[in-house]
């Protein structure tokens, strides 16, 4: 696999808005982050698309997970990839906490990203979870959650590869968020080259007038019209398989 050259991702995702980005985070449920990644960046994930280093490939029609095709990467993880978990995960982990609390829930998830993964490999799960998704036109991606196992952090991120309505038209990413005896609610995003999306794995709080109740949440890809589309996501907690 080709070796991308240092960055100053981790400076770059210091210098972030975090206050910002975490109140949206808290308060939608998703956020989009623009230009985290680099074009460069974005163009070598694509690039190694195709080089023998990943652990499994998925075909999505296969199991009708939808069109299109991904794959997750092994241990050790690009340099990349792993300052972008190891940087970012401590920046929502507050909210995160904070979702429990309001929720109810007697759970909290430790401040550094190392001592989440390692309540992922205690609990057997040791299986990388960050994958390189590809879809050509007609692709697109079933509304579902990534949780892998009972371990799980309530986040994960999506970064976009190439640029909506230039390299590919369609394909938006769809959130859909359900409300306790009422009907869904779909969010449609259409993020660019090299944006972020923090957004939750399975649910979020929402205040109500009896107190803070749980909001389920999926997430899927509507199908392209044309071109191709690749995204990396990025999983905090790993997988059994």
């Amino acid at each position: 696999m080709k070796t991308l050259q240092a960055t100053a991702i981790k400076e770059r995702i210091e210098n972030l808005n975090w206050n910002e980005i975490t109140r949206i985070l808290h308060n939608k449920g998703f956020v989009i982050v623009k230009q985290v990644l680099t074009k460069d960046e974005c163009d070598t994930l694509i690039e190694d698309y195709n080089a023998d280093e990943y652990r499994k490939t998925v075909n999505m029609e296969r199991y009708r997970f939808g069109s299109g095709e991904y794959k997750y990467y092994k241990y050790p993880l690009p340099g990349i990839i792993t300052d972008l978990r190891e940087s970012i995960y401590p920046k929502i982990v507050p909210v995160a906490n904070q979702w429990m609390e309001e929720l109810g829930i007697n759970k909290q998830f430790p401040s550094a990203h190392e001592k989440m993964k390692k309540m992922s490999h205690d609990a057997g799960q040791a299986k990388p979870t960050v994958l390189i998704l590809k879809y050509a036109e007609g692709g697109f991606n079933t509304l579902h959650q990534d949780l892998y196992g009972e371990v799980y952090f309530p986040m994960q991120m999506v970064f976009m590869l190439d640029q909506v309505n230039q390299d590919y038209t369609g394909g938006e990413f769809v959130i859909t968020e359900q409300v306790p005896r009422a009907q869904s609610k779909a969010n449609v995003l259409t993020p660019g080259l090299g944006d972020m999306v923090l957004f939750t794995t399975n649910f979020r709080p929402v205040k109500g007038s009896k107190g803070y109740y749980r909001v389920n949440m999926r997430h899927g890809v509507s199908p392209l019209h044309s071109g191709n589309r690749h995204s990396l996501g990025i999983i905090f907690h790993d997988a059994l398989s």
